[in-house]
């Protein structure tokens, strides 16, 4: 995952990247998490992300609603912050994270 350096680097902190690096890698990859929103219902914004188009937002209760509070949890025990803010820092970067990671348009095979 040495993209997210390059996408977050100097505009988040280390928490953040290795929040996003962390949830990235246990769902998936760019792909698992793509179709984890899709499947509850947020294809039109993933599919944004996808896109060479600009992003649409996702707000912090829609990660919640995606991911769960079990997950949530868990993220936040691992790396050390709170459940509310988890939710927030991947609402916040998952859009650019995956917009950078499929610069063609195109999820990576």
């Amino acid at each position: 995952m040495g993209f997210l350096h390059g996408i977050l680097g100097g505009v988040v902190g280390a928490e953040a990247l290795s929040l996003i690096k962390g949830y990235l890698e246990k769902h998936g990859g760019v792909e698992g998490v793509a179709a984890e929103f899709q499947k509850n219902g947020f294809g039109q914004q993933v599919n944004s992300w996808i896109s060479r188009g600009s992003n649409l937002p996702i707000t912090p209760e829609q990660v919640h609603q995606t991911i769960g509070l079990v997950n949530l949890k868990d993220l936040a025990n691992k790396y050390g912050i709170p459940v509310d803010k988890v939710s927030e820092l991947l609402a916040k970067y998952l859009p650019a994270v995956i917009d950078k990671a499929t610069p063609d348009g195109k999820l990576p095979s």
